[in-house]
């Protein structure tokens, strides 16, 4: 048996996913911040994923996911991405080498 290795966020997932950090028990927009409605392919994902659940259902708009963040979706957007985590050991390694080559043409000088 293989064992699925866990998945990690699109770019768009993400974003929607962020967007219930600051709501009331964690509901999920419906539309982007341009008034664009999300992909339900992207709101599909995510529930399959454990990220996000169905909240309820929507009697005027029974094709409407209506949806809330889970503790896993809290979770996933809270960890940083494996680029900036890349980007920023990069940045501190530049530094101390900024910082060492300083430091070595100080010492010349003396």
């Amino acid at each position: 048996m293989l064992l699925k290795r866990p998945q990690r966020p699109s770019r768009a997932q993400k974003a929607w996913l962020r967007r219930g950090l600051d709501q009331p028990g964690g509901k999920l927009p419906l539309f982007n911040r341009e008034g664009q409605e999300y992909s339900s392919r992207t709101i599909k994902s995510c529930i399959e994923q454990g990220w996000a659940e169905p909240w309820f259902n929507n009697p005027l708009k029974p094709d409407w996911l209506v949806c809330k963040l889970t503790d896993s979706g809290r979770l996933i957007v809270s960890l940083p991405d494996a680029k900036s985590d890349k980007t920023r050991s990069e940045v501190s390694k530049n530094q101390a080498q900024a910082i060492n080559g300083t430091t070595q043409s100080q010492i010349s000088l003396i």
